[in-house]
C-alpha cells in the first residue's frame, strides 16, 4: 500500500476526529496542542496530513509550546511542509498567546508577593535572550503604578542609573519600588553585582523616604526574590 493511502488526509477521517470539526462539536478543550497547530497550517502535504506535520514541529521542541514560540519564520520554515505562510500563522498565533498572558498579569496590579512580581514579570522578561533591568513603582496600597525599563544589555549584563530610577519614583508619586531582572543563562544566583546595584538602590531611595520592597532575578520558569532569600 503506497503513502497516498497509508496517510489519509484530513477530509478522508471521521468528522469526529477533524480538528475543526472537533473543535466545533466539542469545544476547543477537547483538542491536543498539534490539532490546534493542525488548525493554523491547514494542510499537510501528500505525505503527511496537517496533524501529523504539527506533531514532527512539536516534537522537535520537546512538545515544549513555549520553547515552540521562540522559533523564527526562518526556523520553522525548515520543515518539509511548512512555507512562510504557515510559519507565519504559526508564530501570529503563539505571540497572540504570550500577549494574553501579559494582559492577564497586568490586571492583577496588587503586588501581594514575590510570586506575583514573578508573574507579571516572566511574560515580559523571562524568555529574552539579552538582559533587563525593569523597575515596578507602586503607591502606598503596593499597587503598580507603572513598570519601567530602566535599561538593556547583553546576555551577561545591564548598566542601570539610580538617578534616574529615583526622579521617575518622584515624578510618579510612588512611595516604594520592586527591582527585577531577568537570566538568560537560567542561573538563579544573585551575583555580588547584582547585590551591590540593590544595596546602592535602597539606600539612595531611603534617603527620599521610598522603600525598596524586593528584587526578583526571573528565568524563563522560576525566579529568585532577594526578599525571600533574606539577601536585599
Amino acid at each position: 500500500m503506497d503513502n497516498e493511502k497509508t496517510n489519509l488526509s484530513i477530509k478522508k477521517w471521521a468528522e469526529d476526529d477533524r480538528p475543526r470539526e472537533k473543535l466545533l462539536q466539542k469545544g476547543k478543550l477537547s483538542l491536543s496542542d498539534s490539532e490546534l497547530i493542525a488548525i493554523l497550517i491547514a494542510s499537510g502535504s501528500k505525505n503527511e496530513s496537517a496533524v501529523e506535520l504539527a506533531k514532527r514541529i512539536l516534537s522537535s521542541t520537546s512538545n515544549n509550546l513555549n520553547q515552540l514560540g521562540k522559533l523564527s519564520v526562518r526556523q520553522l520554515c525548515k520543515f518539509k511542509g511548512i512555507g512562510p505562510a504557515k510559519a507565519v500563522s504559526i508564530v501570529a498565533a503563539l505571540e497572540l498567546g504570550r500577549r494574553r498572558r501579559l494582559e492577564e498579569a497586568t490586571e492583577q496590579k496588587k503586588i501581594t508577593s514575590s510570586l506575583s512580581v514573578f508573574e507579571m514579570m516572566q511574560p515580559i522578561i523571562g524568555e529574552l535572550p539579552h538582559e533587563e533591568f525593569w523597575i515596578l513603582y507602586l503607591n502606598n496600597s503596593n499597587k503598580v503604578i507603572e513598570k519601567f525599563q530602566i535599561s538593556k544589555g547583553g546576555i551577561t549584563g545591564t548598566l542601570v542609573d539610580v538617578r534616574i530610577t529615583l526622579r521617575k519614583a518622584l515624578e510618579l508619586g510612588a512611595v516604594s519600588l520592586i527591582l527585577a531582572h531577568n537570566h538568560p543563562s537560567g542561573a538563579l544566583t544573585a551575583s555580588e553585582a547584582d547585590k551591590q546595584l540593590t544595596k546602592k538602590l535602597k539606600t539612595a531611595a531611603e534617603s527620599l523616604d521610598i522603600k525598596v520592597l524586593d528584587h526578583l532575578i526571573v528565568t524563563e520558569k522560576s525566579y529568585l526574590s532577594f526578599a525571600d532569600e533574606g539577601i536585599l
